[in-house]
């Protein structure tokens, strides 16, 4: 009897100290190994942000935009569905496989694209558009970006944060809306 109780101890200890720990930080990881490492924690924009983005960003049939930091690919799927052709970057491979799994789900697969890389590295030379919800710290560097690879005429929306130097074109609701020059 004395053995029983015991192993019910250790077992229960195991399950509290050992097992349930495990299990929480696997849940988490993927959401904080990137912040810890390379960049922003993943905070999901909700729908009627996204909704509100897009609007403002006025997209046109076959424009192309890119989402730094595409997290789990909604804002993709909100862009593919208004006829852009919507790429993200998101370090993440957690949400890089959710967002896969969601655009396919949305039926966007053609036209709505998630990588698993660093946007830092990406030329953005080629997007008529760029959607960010980015962090204060990086919105300096990312306007140093913005200056050096946009295209003139090109749309930044950033979902409340905003660059440094430029003056928004139009804000609703801390969503500032940038064209560069």
């Amino acid at each position: 009897m004395g053995f029983y109780l015991i192993f019910l101890l250790v077992l229960f200890l195991a399950i509290v100290f050992v097992v349930i720990p495990l299990v929480f930080l696997v849940k988490i990881w993927g959401y904080v190994y990137p912040f810890l490492f390379w960049g922003a924690i993943y905070v999901p924009t909700t729908k009627e942000r996204v909704g509100k983005m897009v609007k403002l960003l006025e997209i046109k049939p076959s424009q192309t935009v890119v989402d730094l930091g595409a997290g789990d690919g909604r804002l993709l799927i909100a862009l593919a569905k208004e006829g852009a052709k919507a790429y993200g970057y998101e370090i993440n491979p957690l949400l890089v496989s959710k967002a896969r799994e969601n655009i396919k789900e949305a039926g966007s697969d053609g036209s709505a694209f998630i990588y698993c890389k660093s946007f830092w590295r990406q030329d953005l030379k080629d997007f008529d558009a760029v959607v960010v919800f980015g962090m204060k710290h990086m919105m300096k560097r990312l306007e140093k970006k913005f200056e050096r690879e946009l295209k003139p005429g090109a749309r930044i929306v950033s979902n409340y944060f905003t660059l440094p130097t430029w003056l928004p074109a139009k804000e609703e609701d801390k969503i500032y809306v940038y064209i560069k020059k």
